[in-house]
């Protein structure tokens, strides 16, 4: 032991002593041993050089600018990889397309960036073969229309000059005036502009992005596009109001693709805001399938308000459970009372619901209305005159059954007091 305490006080003496401060006190030292001192040399200023620096401002450091630069980096890092992760992807997605090709299966000639994205989306290899075949049918129905459009131009011309070979160089008599389609359309600009003023709002919420497939949301557009152009052409328009429409959302790119530079110049009101922040909470009324209010009347006091989703796989409550949420009233068309429905559904696409209700706001007759719910979902119109009578027949019945139960709950009271007038004769 005495021997390893020697060892121990040489290796301190050599390493750790030459290294403590000259001034410092050794009474915290566990070893005392002789020490060195080592000459040192200490920085004085001048003392302009010491005004210098106590009169200049302390600089801070900005962390919160240090922790932006650093996030925005990282940031940046995380987008590069995941740009070259969804390069890749597509990169393999393409060759997949290709080499089903190859094997003869039905996939379509060009695909862009975006169905290559939705195919991507697809989970199971039926799905994306289901998906595939779609685009090659859609895109044989373009070639189609292409190669009718072209013949259609070309019949025109030699209609036009055999008009030109044929024609002697008099003029036509006839009274009627050439109405070109460009005053056309400058009258239903014109009955648009006025109904935004003065015509009835009906909303279409867009608050269904989430619920939707890329498919769906194609259908969904389309299906509004008819809505509007029905809109314009009518007589009374109504004053469309496309809420909760996100900027750069699904519904506004897809707008945005199918009307181009024509989007921005539609006679309608296009807004982010809800149509609770728009409109009193009191004159709205939220029109869905699942809601148990059936509605009677059309009332041109409120406003109502469609959702704006394609469900190809049913699902029910989706539009009830959002109107609850805003505490709104609902209802749905009374289809059981004036048509014999089959089983089935009872959904309607937006242009057919646009539709109906255009009509009942000009005419006010359901039977009329209803005409356009598709006939392959129902069987026929129910006979509303023997409806109509069978209801005041019951209710005739009821009246003469009550009356009838009163008399007699009075006949044994007459014939009580009839007594007692007797006997006191």
């Amino acid at each position: 032991m005495k021997f390893l305490n020697m060892v121990l006080r040489s290796i301190v003496k050599h390493s750790v002593f030459p290294f403590a401060m000259q001034n410092g006190t050794k009474k915290y030292l566990f070893l005392t041993a002789p020490q060195r001192s080592f000459p040192c040399r200490t920085l004085i200023l001048s003392p302009a050089l010491k005004k210098q620096i106590s009169s200049s401002p302390t600089e801070k450091l900005d962390l919160d600018g240090w922790k932006n630069v650093m996030r925005s980096g990282m940031q940046e890092e995380v987008s590069e990889t995941s740009e070259s992760e969804e390069d890749s992807i597509l990169a393999a997605t393409r060759e997949l397309v290709e080499m089903w090709r190859l094997a003869g299966r039905t996939v379509p000639e060009n695909i862009s960036e975006e169905e290559l994205k939705t195919l991507m989306e697809c989970s199971t290899k039926s799905s994306k073969r289901k998906y595939l075949k779609y685009l090659a049918i859609k895109e044989k129905v373009k070639k189609a229309s292409k190669v009718k459009q072209e013949k259609q131009k070309e019949a025109k011309k030699e209609r036009l000059e055999k008009a030109k070979e044929n024609d002697t160089g008099e003029l036509k008599n006839t009274f009627l005036l050439q109405f070109w389609s460009k005053s056309m359309d400058k009258i239903y600009n014109w009955r648009t502009a006025q109904a935004m003023i003065f015509g009835q709002p009906l909303v279409f919420d867009m608050a269904y992005e989430n619920y939707m497939s890329r498919r769906e949301m194609e259908n969904t557009v389309n299906q509004l596009m008819e809505t509007e152009g029905w809109n314009r052409r009518a007589i009374d328009p109504f004053h469309l109001h496309f809420c909760n429409l996100k900027v750069d959302g699904l519904y506004h790119k897809e707008f945005a693709k199918r009307y181009g530079e024509a989007w921005n110049n539609l006679l309608m009101t296009v807004t982010e805001q809800s149509h609770t922040d728009v409109f009193p909470k009191d004159k709205l009324i939220y029109l869905t399938a699942d809601s148990p209010n059936v509605m009677k009347t059309f009332e041109h006091d409120k406003i109502y308000i469609v959702g704006s989703m394609v469900d190809r796989q049913i699902k029910t409550g989706i539009s009830l459970a959002h109107a609850k949420r805003l505490k709104l009233t609902t209802e749905r068309l009374p289809l059981e009372r004036y048509l014999k429905w089959e089983s089935g559904a009872k959904n309607l696409t937006l242009d057919q619901m646009f539709r109906i209700l255009l009509t009942l706001k000009d005419t006010g007759d359901w039977m009329e209305a209803l005409k356009f719910v598709p006939k392959r979902k129902y069987e026929a119109f129910v006979d509303i005159s023997l409806y109509s009578k069978h209801k005041t027949d019951t209710g005739r019945r009821t009246k003469v059954s009550e009356f009838s139960n009163s008399q007699e709950k009075v006949k044994p009271f007459a014939e009580n007091s009839f007594r007692k007038q007797t006997q006191k004769k």
